[in-house]
């Protein structure tokens, strides 16, 4: 086994490893359909080594070249498919099939010329060029600019080169003038052995893609409550904490807690499904109307918060009674016509740095506790300074 069959069959192998490493992590990744497209086209890109291969024992030079030519092709616009999936950047399937069909008409039609020549390199290595091309345009046209992203567009461009730069290199360094030379010549195991090293390349940076997107997937389920859709307790600490964190932090700052009326009598009566269906309103309700930057939270049950930057307690209050007649005007599909329900509300200031979330939130929470206490489907704002023990607070986080 020479040099160029010896690389031809790493190839082989590390395409098959990259199908299988595609298949599993579709099954975690946030859009599934992306890994398995990428898995069909390493798939498919192996069987252009089988070809190779069969080029040099099989005798059947003709349909070996183009069954290499053609699945390699045809992996490269899987590969795109496969970006615009994770992306979310639509394929035109008429282009890409007629571009495909254009190609392996070129391709036919070259296969007398010689090897070496010019006009047989631009036919074979152009389209490959092409492909890398449009799946770097994938990439770009997608907005997205983080390292992962840059990083696999620039593999995806230099591969475009790489194809391009063969046509000068088939014919400058004599390629061969038919498949058997060309897979004893020099110029095949360099060719081969560059192709192995952006294979793995491109291979590891699209599942360095999934990764993140898995991660980030991971990332803002831990943050958010699944039924509201509004971030969990710890998050919505943690988000004020990067807010006072900032250089300049404008005070002061609004912190709402809000309390749904006589919630467990909604459960009683009307069964938990409906009870579900009030929180989900509710928290959309809260996430429509809150102004940008405002950081809304289900702290439990039917306790609701509201962090509102740079606000002073006049905005907040106005904005919380905005709320209450919003609320209280909601019909419910699971609940019967007649039923209204109201909540209530309770709102306090942060003023200073010295000032701890812990502190914005025990004097909500006692104003909240005075609306409860005057008679509901009210907004109280904070008359006493009433502080809730912070480490006793996120101990519940």
């Amino acid at each position: 086994m020479n040099g160029a069959l010896f690389l031809l069959t790493v190839n082989f192998l590390i395409a098959q490893l990259f199908c299988v490493f595609f298949v599993i992590i579709s099954r975690r990744s946030p859009v599934p359909s992306a890994g398995r497209w990428f898995a069909g086209a390493f798939f498919v890109a192996s069987l252009a080594a089988v070809f190779e291969v069969t080029i040099r024992y099989g005798g059947i030079d003709r349909f070996a070249s183009f069954g290499a030519f053609s699945s390699l092709l045809v992996a490269l616009l899987m590969i795109r498919i496969g970006l615009g999936k994770l992306y979310n950047v639509p394929t035109d399937v008429i282009s890409i099939t007629v571009f495909l069909a254009l190609s392996l008409a070129v391709n036919l039609s070259i296969y007398d010329l010689p090897r070496g020549g010019l006009w047989h390199s631009l036919g074979y290595q152009l389209p490959f060029s092409i492909a890398e091309l449009i799946a770097a345009g994938t990439v770009y046209r997608s907005g997205r600019r983080a390292a992962p992203d840059l990083t696999l567009m620039a593999l995806l461009i230099v591969t475009a080169v790489h194809f391009a730069s063969k046509i000068y290199f088939a014919v400058a360094f004599a390629g061969g003038s038919d498949a058997q030379s060309y897979l004893s010549s020099t110029y095949a195991l360099v060719s081969q052995s560059l192709g192995a090293v952006l294979v793995v390349s491109t291979g590891l940076t699209l599942l360095a893609v999934i990764v993140v997107e898995i991660m980030d997937e991971a990332k803002a389920n831990a943050e958010v409550d699944p039924l509201s859709g509004l971030f969990n307790r710890r998050a919505f600490h943690e988000k004020i904490g990067q807010i006072l964190k900032r250089p300049v932090s404008a005070y002061p700052h609004c912190m709402l807690l809000c309390d749904l009326d006589h919630f467990k009598a909604v459960n009683d009566t009307y069964g938990h499904a409906a009870g579900d269906q009030v929180i989900q309103f509710f928290a959309r309700m809260i996430a429509v109307n809150s102004p940008s930057g405002a950081i809304c939270s289900r702290l439990g049950g039917e306790e609701f918060a509201i962090f509102l930057p740079s606000t002073d307690e006049t905005t907040g209050y106005l904005f919380a009674q905005g709320l209450r007649n919003n609320f209280s005007s909601l019909s419910f599909p699971a609940l019967p016509d007649s039923v209204r329900l109201t909540a209530s509300f309770g709102v306090a200031v942060m003023t200073a740095s010295s000032q701890t979330i812990a502190d914005a939130i025990g004097r909500a929470d006692g104003a909240l506790y005075d609306a409860k206490k005057s008679g509901r489907n009210r907004v109280s704002r904070d008359a006493r300074p009433n502080v809730t023990n912070f480490d006793q607070w996120q101990s519940q986080a």
